[in-house]
């Protein structure tokens, strides 16, 4: 089964210059608990959570209307492509414990959106169906493993 099957197409992503409150805005407005950021020309250049959030207002001490995404943002992005296989998807999603993935074309611009939500719900959808599976519940189980074992003492990084 290939990512673009199971993304999410319409994402709502932010800029980084944006204000940490209209982030939060579009996370409450769209359901979602991450955005990612992208530059003019919508390539990915970072991924904000709920949590970066709530956490660079309560460290940096500023109001969410005064500060801006790119000073919680996760710079480091680490991504898919709509013709991978969801299998590495949820490889990428183990190696760097993270929940969600932007899904980018060849010249890096959002196209989608994919998380282990998503991946959950078609192998649901595929145990109902009694048919053959593409998606394991021991590989959604592994991944999820991996994304919420503890991170060592001093490895703060902020990853979507």
């Amino acid at each position: 089964m290939k990512v673009k099957e199971l993304m999410v197409r319409e994402v709502k992503a932010c800029f980084p210059y944006d204000t940490l409150n209209a982030a939060a805005k579009s996370m409450w407005d769209y359901d979602c608990g991450c955005v990612p950021v992208v530059d003019e020309q919508s390539r990915v250049v970072g991924m904000i959570t709920d949590r970066d959030i709530s956490m660079a207002a309560y460290i940096q001490g500023t109001s969410l209307t005064g500060s801006q995404v790119a000073s919680a943002m996760a710079e480091q992005v680490f991504s898919c492509h709509p013709e991978d296989d969801v299998n590495t998807a949820e490889n990428i999603m183990r190696e760097h414990k993270v929940r969600r993935l932007p899904v980018v074309d060849a010249d890096g611009h959002l196209v989608g959106l994919i998380s282990l939500n998503d991946i959950v719900r078609e192998a649901a959808r595929e145990r109902a169906l009694k048919g053959p599976r593409q998606v394991s519940d021991m590989e959604i189980a592994q991944t999820l493993a991996a994304v919420c074992a503890p991170r060592p003492a001093g490895a703060f990084a902020r990853a979507a």
